[in-house]
């Protein structure tokens, strides 16, 4: 199967080109998707967060108040780390688990995961199988502005919510594919056109194999 990992920074385009490369006949497995599906009411991770962080996270619905738990962690390492043990292990299992259901589909899997770079094992070693890695590249003052202008960020608050992140330098030094989204927006299909006539001629690579006892038990910190 050709597995592209998928990353790049808040605010980077990347749901875009991802969406653009499910119209080209890809099969997206979206990390923060699934990150949403395992933090419903009933689900363990649920549960997980409303102990650690208290009845403040659940919203007037019942559903996790996500800006609640972000308001808890974000300058909060020991949070952070917190709520990575409860999510990761789980995301990382659901993700390996939903490559190998597709490992016969024929199709090009897109592995969107934001933390593909932070989330690499201690000897720099992707935490999942891949073809290649395409990173959506974006200078800061573009997702800065992006962030401010469609999504309501203040722009103090975007700027440490993307220097919490991975570097470009991270991201590039993984790479194989590279689109600049910093440029104007037509000039976006054309390196999407490239980037799937560059998937296309991927290697194949096996699905995942469950994980070794006790390595999903790692969560996924920032390394730098």
């Amino acid at each position: 199967m050709i597995i592209v990992g998928l990353t790049g920074g808040i605010g980077s385009g990347k749901s875009t080109v991802s969406t653009a490369l499910v119209e080209r006949g890809a099969v997206l497995v979206d990390a923060d998707a699934v990150t949403r599906d395992l933090q419903q009411p009933g689900q363990p991770v649920f549960d997980g967060m409303v102990e650690r962080f208290g009845e403040g996270v659940i919203s007037g619905d019942g559903t996790l108040d996500r800006p609640a738990v972000a308001a808890i962690v974000f300058g909060d390492e020991e949070a952070l780390r917190d709520l990575g043990k409860i999510v990761h292990p789980v995301v990382n299992f659901t993700l390996r688990e939903r490559l190998r259901r597709l490992a016969d589909s024929g199709k090009i899997i897109i592995l969107d995961v934001p933390l593909l770079v932070e989330g690499r094992r201690e000897d720099g070693t992707l935490r999942y199988p891949t073809s290649g890695v395409l990173v959506v590249d974006t200078p800061i003052d573009t997702a800065v502005a992006r962030l401010v202008a469609h999504r309501g960020f203040g722009e103090d608050d975007a700027r440490a919510r993307l220097a919490k992140q991975a570097t470009r330098e991270d991201r590039w030094s993984i790479a194989d594919f590279v689109i600049d989204n910093g440029g104007r927006p037509e000039e976006l299909p054309v390196q999407i056109e490239r980037a799937w006539v560059w998937a296309e001629q991927l290697p194949d690579v096996d699905a995942p194999v469950e994980p070794a006892p006790g390595e999903e038990d790692e969560p996924i910190v920032a390394r730098r």
